[in-house]
């Protein structure tokens, strides 16, 4: 249509030209004025990715406590004692000589005789020990210890979430062109002067 416009524009200033040198100061028998029509924008609103989706990972750290337990410390231990005898000294008389009639040589008088002599009896005190409680071992137990101690337990263990993270977009607005501007000619009718 713009060529068409052009082409129509240029035999019209040619004619035109013709006419304004060979009937000049004649009666003007057409009469054409110059038409400009501008280009038409409008305005286009359009969404822009302006970040892609994704995801992301978060991490929640795991969470720990203290907890009391009793524990043994020292094992039991067993021991063995040795408990000394018990005794007691007791004292007792015995008789050492049973006594009675023995033959010995004597001498009475100046004469050496041979003389029957009575003995009684001899008797002597004695010291014995007496066991009362003998010897013995003895089992000596010794209880195990326990203490409390504080020990680190997990509460909750440690946990990961993925997040999607959907994609963003924004609305911008962009000129466009509808229609291209133009230029050309139209025939006006001047009473008096234009046909």
């Amino acid at each position: 249509m713009f060529r068409k416009t052009a082409s129509f524009v240029t035999t019209g200033l040619i004619v035109l030209g013709s006419v304004s040198q060979t009937s000049a100061g004649d009666r003007a028998v057409e009469c054409y004025e110059p038409v400009n029509t501008p280009a038409v924008y409008d305005t286009v609103y359009e969404n822009v990715l302006v970040s892609p989706a994704g995801h992301q990972v978060d991490y929640v750290p795991a969470i720990y406590g203290t907890r009391e337990r009793v524990v043994m410390t020292v094992p039991a231990q067993v021991t063995y004692d040795v408990v000394p005898a018990i005794t007691r000294t007791v004292y007792h008389t015995v008789r050492i000589d049973g006594g009675g009639y023995s033959w010995e040589w004597r001498v009475i008088h100046g004469r050496k005789v041979l003389c029957k002599i009575w003995q009684k009896a001899s008797y002597e005190r004695v010291a014995e020990t007496v066991v009362i409680q003998p010897e013995r071992t003895r089992r000596i137990v010794t209880p195990a210890q326990y203490d409390k101690v504080a020990e680190e337990v997990l509460v909750q263990p440690e946990q990961r979430r993925i997040i999607n993270v959907p994609a963003s977009y924004q609305t911008v607005a962009r000129r466009v062109l509808v229609s291209e501007g133009s230029s050309g000619w139209r025939q006006v009718h001047i009473p008096r002067h234009c046909g």
